[in-house]
């Protein structure tokens, strides 16, 4: 099982500098135990307008109103268990990944006061089987549709886009706003060896329902396929799954969808650029609002389109313990052809200062502009100006 930073939704700790795991054991049996995470705190503030777009995936609200929060940010906190060992000439392991937030819970535009609880979301489980061949990993763990989109985001470390001001999860840093979320899901899914400048990983998904076609007599298959040099990196997914509406008439849909990205630059300087395009894939979370209206007798003919992207910039000076990040997101959900024209559109500019105080302890402050529009002229934009200041601590 290759070497990575346990923690940041699994992998994402991965893809920017962070502590590894501070704590390892070596057992009597030749197997290696290791625990490390996480823990994040922001104060935030997301002042909303009034504006008057209502429009199918519409991420930002209209309440007109200020709300200040002590929340998590898009990163839950993390503990992280890994063990691994070598039988044989194969590579074994296995590990779990829990991941609660810091505030109360919420719900119907209110902050419960009662916090006797918190919400922990057993994000990952899986084993790993590998060798020189490559690795399965099977169980639960981030998709591959995607997942290099969030995992280049600068917003893994800080709040992007909140989700509402009474949200009692993670914010959605820029998930909506440039990117579909991968989620953590059961799967099985083979790479190729690792340490490689490229690295293909191909995976049956456990199938979700697409209302309103929920059959699911297939495994939903994605792919990805990453090549790295030095700075720079390139990569290409894929996802395709069908679903059918059962019943006698038993209609018929695949969705599908395609993303990609790249990244290139120097130590002290990066650009980063990401799109997605797909058909019933849905919007902010995988096959929410995926399609319009059944019955056409087309077979797939009332999925929506999904499509977006981000470019983003990155400086940090020579010998300078502070980096400086600018990005800008988009994304766009559009009608079905057996529905009424429609084109939802959320967008986020982000700026961030990052700021590594310690080997562990990262500072940051964030400035986040969030805007849900459509094309009726007549409709005044929700907007959203949500700043944050916080702290990560890695362990």
């Amino acid at each position: 099982m290759r070497r990575v930073a346990l923690l940041c939704m699994g992998l994402a700790v991965g893809a920017a500098s962070a502590a590894e795991a501070q704590l390892t054991m070596q057992m009597s049996n030749g197997w290696t135990f290791t625990f490390g995470g996480n823990v994040n705190a922001f104060l935030v503030y997301d002042k909303e307008n009034d504006g008057t777009t209502a429009t199918p995936g519409g991420v930002v609200g209209n309440s007109d109103q200020g709300a200040s929060r002590i929340r998590t940010g898009l990163l839950p906190a993390f503990a992280v268990f890994d063990a691994k060992g070598k039988e044989g000439n194969t590579d074994l392991g296995v590990h779990f990944g829990f991941a609660p937030q810091i505030q109360c819970g919420a719900a119907a535009g209110v902050v419960f006061h009662d916090c006797f609880g918190a919400q922990i979301d057993m994000r990952q489980v899986y084993m790993t089987v590998g060798g020189a061949w490559g690795q399965i990993l099977a169980g639960r763990e981030l998709g591959l549709f995607g997942r290099q989109n969030i995992l280049t985001d600068q917003t893994l470390f800080g709040i992007g886009a909140t989700g509402g001001q009474f949200s009692g999860g993670t914010t959605l840093g820029r998930i909506g706003f440039g990117y579909i979320y991968p989620q953590f899901k059961a799967q099985m899914t083979f790479s190729t060896p690792a340490g490689r400048p490229f690295q293909l990983s191909i995976g049956l998904f456990d199938p979700a329902s697409n209302p309103p076609y929920n059959t699911i007599e297939l495994p939903r298959v994605e792919a990805e396929g990453v090549w790295s040099s030095g700075n720079t990196k390139f990569w290409v997914g894929g996802l395709v799954q069908n679903n059918g509406t059962g019943g006698v008439a038993d209609e018929k849909a695949t969705s599908w969808g395609g993303s990609g990205g790249v990244r290139f630059g120097s130590p002290s300087f990066s650009l980063t650029a990401s799109g997605y395009y797909g058909k019933g894939l849905g919007t902010t979370l995988l096959y929410t609002l995926a399609n319009g209206t059944a019955g056409t007798g087309s077979g797939g003919g009332d999925l929506r389109k999904s499509y977006g992207g981000i470019g983003q910039v990155t400086f940090t000076p020579a010998n300078s313990k502070l980096t400086v990040a600018g990005s800008w997101g988009i994304s766009l959900l559009q009608n079905a052809d057996d529905e009424l024209d429609f084109k939802t559109k959320n967008w986020l500019a982000s700026g961030g200062i990052y700021y590594q105080a310690t080997k562990s302890l990262k500072a940051v402050g964030e400035f986040n502009y969030a805007v849900t529009s459509d094309d009726v002229d007549t409709n005044e934009d929700n907007k959203s100006f949500a700043p944050a200041v916080g702290l990560m601590l890695f362990f």
